[in-house]
């Protein structure tokens, strides 16, 4: 297996010759560019997955989406001729499959029978946030006091938003929505922890090639039991959470993070949930509340003291 990407280990070479305009675009500014891709594609998530809920039904949708990125992955591996992963990696993969490939997807398609995608967009918007919480765990830093005190009012907003949103109580749809933020954010930090040796493209391909052995039975039984309209609406729902969400988008993101570092990637994801409401009301409709706006500009305000407070 290759342990060393492109995007990871800049050369002396390549740093210095930044200075020249003429020069190549540092690894820095591929890395953003790649990071931004990656945040772009996500930002069109939740409206494909509404339009994949009207061809389809939630588990249908879930497992299908994963069987096509995985065969999209797996063909690609298998074209290149790529080595299997080091033992030691099997686990953080697994944990990689468990958050980003099976568990983001399902809790948040659940949620969205029943929320709108702005909501969900709002309260998905603590991802950042999240995400660098699990990382500062998992690498054993100490956030500042500054730090925390700006999560907790991140969260504070959110849970204040769909509280209000939800008429006085959390709705079934905003557990599945607190859930996905956990699991995606575990995801994340692995993946982004193992693209610094491996290429992000692999990360996020052997994750999918995991999940296949559990998505075909999973994709059979779900289309047994649950109606299918071939409508156009439905496949390219279908196709662009595969295609898009679930492998392009996640390869470029990932060898973004490896280039810039997860907190630097994660503050571009702030631009996420607002790019989602813009998705949702030019290609669904949706009719947004002065709250929804609001409480997103609020939760960015909040990710970036964390970012600030973390250096």
């Amino acid at each position: 297996m290759r342990t060393e990407n492109s995007a990871t280990a800049p050369s002396p070479i390549a740093v210095s010759s930044s200075a020249d305009p003429a020069a190549p675009a540092t690894p820095t500014v591929r890395g953003t560019l790649q990071a931004g891709l990656g945040v772009a594609a996500f930002s069109l998530t939740f409206p494909a997955t509404v339009w994949g809920l009207e061809g389809f039904g939630p588990w249908s949708l879930v497992a299908v989406r994963s069987v096509l990125a995985a065969l999209i992955a797996g063909g690609c591996l298998l074209a290149l001729r790529v080595p299997l992963p080091a033992r030691r990696d099997w686990a953080a993969l697994a944990v990689v499959a468990a958050g980003v490939v099976l568990g983001f997807p399902l809790l948040t398609t659940l949620a969205l029978q029943s929320s709108t995608t702005a909501h969900a967009a709002v309260v998905v918007g603590l991802l950042p946030l999240t995400t660098a919480l699990f990382s500062a765990l998992r690498v054993g830093t100490r956030p500042s006091r500054t730090f925390w005190l700006a999560a907790l009012a991140g969260a504070a907003a959110v849970v204040a938003f769909t509280v209000q949103q939800s008429g006085g109580a959390l709705t079934t749809a905003d557990l599945y929505l607190f859930a996905a933020l956990l699991v995606c954010a575990a995801g994340y930090t692995e993946g982004g922890r193992l693209a610094r040796t491996m290429p992000g493209w692999q990360v996020i391909g052997w994750a999918l090639v995991l999940c296949l052995p559990l998505g075909l039975p999973a994709a059979a039984v779900a289309l047994a039991h649950e109606p299918v309209h071939w409508t156009w609406h439905g496949v390219t729902g279908l196709v662009w959470v595969a295609a898009g969400s679930q492998f392009l988008g996640l390869v470029v993101w990932y060898r973004g993070m490896a280039a810039i570092g997860i907190p630097k990637a994660s503050q571009l994801q702030l631009a996420q949930p607002l790019l989602t409401l813009v998705w949702s009301v030019l290609l669904l409709g949706e009719h947004l509340t002065v709250a929804a706006p609001l409480t997103a500009v609020a939760v960015l305000v909040c990710i970036a003291v964390t970012q600030r407070a973390r250096g």
